[in-house]
């Protein structure tokens, strides 16, 4: 649903309500030409308004919007570089877990063939 089509039905159905609880009301022909009046003047300046702060809102996404493209790329580039710059960071340490498991696992085989005789 369009903004503007809401806004549309939302003012539509005002106006309506407006109308149908000034003539609900008892009152003299005069005090019901200047209640329209009135009620009338006070739906434009609310139109007005609401037409007001939709253009903020449009104009504040536009901004938003833009700066989103200009701003999301590179922080995107520095995540993707952060990440490339740990995995190299943390590949010296990988091989030396990897040799160290290997050593550990070693030491057990060893440990292993050494107990086993024994046993016999």
């Amino acid at each position: 649903m369009k903004t503007s089509t809401f806004f549309i039905g939302l003012a539509v159905g005002t106006v309506a309500a407006a109308v149908t609880v000034l003539y609900s009301t008892p009152k003299s022909g005069s005090e019901l030409r200047t209640s329209v009046k009135s009620a009338s003047t006070d739906m434009k300046e609310l139109l007005l308004d609401a037409k007001e702060k939709i253009n903020d809102l449009k104009t504040s996404i536009t901004k938003l919007t833009a700066e989103a493209k200009k701003t999301v790329p590179g922080a995107i580039d520095d995540i993707k570089e952060s990440i490339v710059d740990w995995q190299q960071g943390s590949e010296p340490n990988k091989q030396r877990m990897e040799k160290e498991l290997y050593e550990i696992r070693t030491a057990i085989e060893k440990l292993e063939e050494l107990i086993t005789p024994q046993q016999k």
